[in-house]
């Protein structure tokens, strides 16, 4: 199995698909253990092997266009998030505390205690405070075969977090804690010894669910199993002795079940607009830092990241980015690759960490969601919010892309008046070529199925609608009106 939206893209090689991740292979030897062929038709039972990271999808609309008249639309997708001084001040805390601001949030008040932790990725082994909040239990109006959690947080040096979420299923037991992510927005390159690396966590399973880089995942949803409700558990970390302390202000995840399909319905056209976004290439800094997945050819998720934030306003200061080569253009790209890298994944795809790296600037906020259809990102265009999709497809399928890739980031920035996709598409040779129109019905497509056959012809997940939504925290009736129509609050 390809692990199709979070394989960083290498569009270098247009003939051909980018070869299986580390976490493609992982996948791929899950997929064989289950045994058997998937047939080839929209409605065909998933495994979780084919699923792996990938799997569910979209929000709000029915995308199989076969709702009885008069009947609501099926929802797909359950998004929640804590992020007001009332979700703050509930829940369980064991040293933290909820702070009432501008925009409210939770620290560490008095530390429960101390404990060590090893840095797979420095050898190094230190002590540190820590606090806990534990979420009350959420009852996912969608019934999922996945879970992806996300927040928005400051970690100033010496301080980081993790994030775990424990399921219940729907035969009454509970998962683990898992641990979706350690982070902090820093990191040791300039010998800061008082941080820890970025990391997801590999190997964590219980032979219900496993957790696929930043994704957790039903292993055969063909038996029934769902995740009904689950909690999530925010540890906050500081030096011992220290007053720093990380700040979150939004925590929350997105839990999907949405049906196979090699083929998704069409939307009809209904926007004509394209807004003003900055356009960067990632194959401009291909042999870039290549201890940050090899450079620019695996950038598309950061480079989109840095495109939207730019649109917003956002971007590193003079200082942020004097550690970059000052021959090298476009060198908030380079940043936004550093500052989005998984030292466990070793690439720049982790969808948490991309979101998590845009609400590091000022006023930002950012979600990982699915969406259901072009309709639903057309809602979003309207307001002035552009999209960063996930998709994966071959050449042929896709009408001037020129390359075919097993997972690509790329930005929605609007549509024609004949309803095509408008895209900044970061696998461009340069900046001023990065502006793309690629056709409404080859493009939804291939961003909202779940299933493909790839180049051998075997089959593989899609991407299925996943999307980065990045927004300032002050936003418009408007915008907040067509984020909260897409399952996003």
């Amino acid at each position: 199995m390809t692990d199709t939206s979070r394989s960083p893209s290498s569009p270098r090689s247009p003939s051909s698909l980018r070869s299986a991740t580390r976490r493609s292979v992982l996948a791929a030897a899950v997929a064989v253990a289950a045994g058997g062929a998937v047939a080839a038709t929209a409605a065909a039972a998933d495994t979780g092997a084919l699923r792996g990271p990938t799997g569910n999808r979209p929000t709000g609309n029915d995308p199989t266009g076969n709702r009885p008249p008069g009947k609501a639309p099926v929802r797909l997708v359950d998004n929640r998030f804590w992020t007001s001084y009332a979700h703050w001040s509930g829940g369980t805390h064991h040293g933290t505390r909820a702070v009432a601001a501008t925009r409210p949030g939770i620290e560490i008040g008095t530390p429960a205690g101390t404990v060590e932790y090893a840095d797979p990725h420095t050898g190094r082994t230190a002590n540190w405070e820590y606090a806990v909040w534990t979420s009350p239990a959420h009852a996912l109006s969608v019934p999922a075969t996945e879970a992806i959690a996300s927040w928005n947080a400051r970690t100033p040096s010496g301080t980081w977090l993790q994030t775990e979420l424990r399921a219940t299923y729907s035969n009454g037991k509970r998962s683990p804690w898992y641990v979706m992510g350690r982070w902090t927005a820093g990191d040791d390159r300039e010998g800061d010894t008082d941080t820890i690396r970025r990391t997801s966590v590999d190997d964590q399973k219980d032979g219900k669910t496993s957790v696929w880089t930043d994704t957790l995942s039903v292993d055969d949803p063909s038996k029934g199993l769902r995740l009904v409700s689950y909690q999530l558990r925010l540890t906050l970390y500081r030096k011992p002795g220290s007053t720093a302390s990380p700040r979150v202000w939004r925590l929350g995840a997105m839990g999907s079940d949405v049906p196979d399909r090699f083929t998704v319905p069409a939307s009809e056209p209904g926007l004509a607009e394209e807004l003003k976004v900055p356009r960067y290439s990632q194959n401009t800094h291909i042999g870039q830092y290549p201890e940050y997945d090899n450079g620019g050819e695996a950038w598309c998720s950061p480079t989109s990241s840095q495109m939207i934030l730019e649109y917003w306003g956002r971007e590193p200061t003079a200082e942020q980015l004097a550690w970059v080569n000052p021959d090298f253009a476009d060198p908030q790209v380079c940043h936004a690759a550093r500052f989005t890298y998984d030292y466990q994944y070793e690439g720049c795809g982790n969808w948490p960490f991309n979101a998590a790296y845009a609400a590091t600037y000022d006023d930002m906020q950012a979600v990982v969601t699915r969406l259901g259809s072009l309709t639903d990102v057309e809602t979003l265009i309207a307001a002035g919010i552009p999209v960063i999709t996930s998709q994966s497809f071959l050449e042929k399928e896709l009408t001037g892309a020129g390359y075919g890739t097993a997972g690509h980031l790329m930005t929605v920035i609007g549509f024609t008046k004949s309803g095509d996709v408008i895209a900044n598409d970061p696998a461009s040779d340069d900046n001023e070529a990065v502006r793309r129109v690629y056709k409404r019905r080859e493009w939804e497509n291939i961003w909202l199925r779940t299933k493909r056959y790839n180049a051998d012809g075997k089959v593989v997940s899609g991407t299925g609608g996943v999307c980065y939504l990045y927004f300032p925290a002050r936003l418009n009736g408007a915008q907040v009106r067509a984020l909260r129509a897409v399952g996003v609050r």
